[in-house]
Formats: C-alpha cells, structure tokens, sequence
C-alpha cells in the first residue's frame, strides 16, 4: 500500500478513537455507516448487510467507492473488496455502479 492510502487509514483510525469519527465522511457515506456495513464484508463469514449499513450505504456516492476497489486499501483494513462490490445490490439498490 503506497504512504498516502496509509496516511489515509491512519487518519481515520485516529479520528474515531478521538471521537471525530460521526461527522466525517468517505464518499458521502458517514463512518458509522462504514462500521454497520464491516460485518458483511469482512471474510471469512460475512453476515448480511443490516439496515443500518443499507441505510447508509442509499445516502452514499457509490461510484466514488469504486476508486477504493484496487487501492489496496480496504484489505489492510481487513476488508473483502468483492464483497464490498456486492453491497449495493444486496441492499437492492437501483443504480449500483458496475466497477
């Protein structure tokens, strides 16, 4: 992973042990989002993505994410990204981007 996708996740691992976490965002999506939607796309069992993360995830630029697809990013932080890809149609969202 190259030191600004790091910088990155650090950043935002310090903002929510801080407690700056609930007013930042990643694509239009709050990070609380981001923690309701971990569980479904973390491997090895990943659970169905529960309302709050569809709710989150409605409000969310989904094709910003799409930039986070190859980063390297989502698995340093223990992320599937395929998994990740497959949110937007398993909370039967119109428009899911194809990236």
């Amino acid at each position: 992973m190259d030191r600004a996708m790091r910088a990155v996740a650090l950043a935002l691992v310090l903002m929510t042990v801080m407690g700056l976490g609930e007013a930042q965002t990643i694509c239009n999506m709050p990070v609380a989002g981001l923690y309701a939607c971990r569980p479904a796309v973390t491997p090895p069992n990943p659970t169905p993505p529960n309302a709050q993360c569809c709710m989150a995830l409605s409000q969310a630029d989904l094709h910003c994410f799409c930039s986070y697809r190859n980063s390297g990013a989502l698995p340093s932080l223990g992320v599937d990204p395929n998994l990740a890809m497959q949110l937007p149609k398993k909370c039967n969202l119109p428009n899911s981007p194809n990236c």
